[in-house]
């Protein structure tokens, strides 16, 4: 009784060890791995085009408030590094080869690289590309579904992230309301 949910066990057994060069690949695995792996390909070539620009901002960040504010791009440039290192070993884990080649980096991002001429601008194309990557996320998590339950819960980590960021960066774009005396 306590088995019911399992089709047959002896079944599961043998395929197995019948593909067991497959890795964590089973055959449940019902998504359409190649499509799977180049959605993941071109998330990390979104997200190290974000670690690149948030990186020269952080250098770049002059002026009288630059100092928190480069603090912030720093942390988030950190954030979509270890982004990119968890798309690049799902990739690995699906048998896909990560896609590191800084030819097509900036082609196969979803973001901008845009340097910006003042913090205010800096601080304006994170906040853009922040937003481009919550909808690209949202975009592949409806589209993965139910086929693909380890990827979608990796997507949908990394979207918190992506709207955490993106409400850092809201906050320091609005302009400060004038205080009530």
């Amino acid at each position: 009784m306590e088995n019911d949910f399992i089709k047959d066990v002896s079944e599961i057994r043998r395929q197995a060890r019948m593909h067991v060069e497959d890795g964590a690949l089973t055959q449940g695995y019902s998504a359409n791995r190649d499509t799977i792996v180049k959605l993941l390909n071109d998330a990390l070539a979104t997200e190290i085009v974000c670690v690149l620009r948030y990186r020269r901002h952080y250098f770049m960040a002059k002026g009288i408030a630059a100092e928190p504010v480069a603090e912030e791009f720093l942390e988030h440039a950190n954030e979509e590094l270890s982004h990119a290192d968890k798309l690049a070993a799902r990739i690995a884990q699906l048998g896909g080869e990560p896609n590191f080649n800084p030819d097509s980096l900036s082609a196969r991002s979803h973001a901008e690289y845009i340097e910006g001429k003042d913090l205010n601008d800096m601080v304006r194309e994170n906040l853009i590309a922040e937003r481009i990557a919550i909808d690209s996320y949202r975009e592949m998590i409806h589209y993965i579904a139910d086929n693909d339950p380890t990827t979608r819960r990796l997507l949908e980590e990394i979207l918190a992230k992506e709207e955490e960021h993106a409400d850092e960066l809201s906050n320091l774009v609005k302009p400060e309301l004038p205080k009530a005396s």
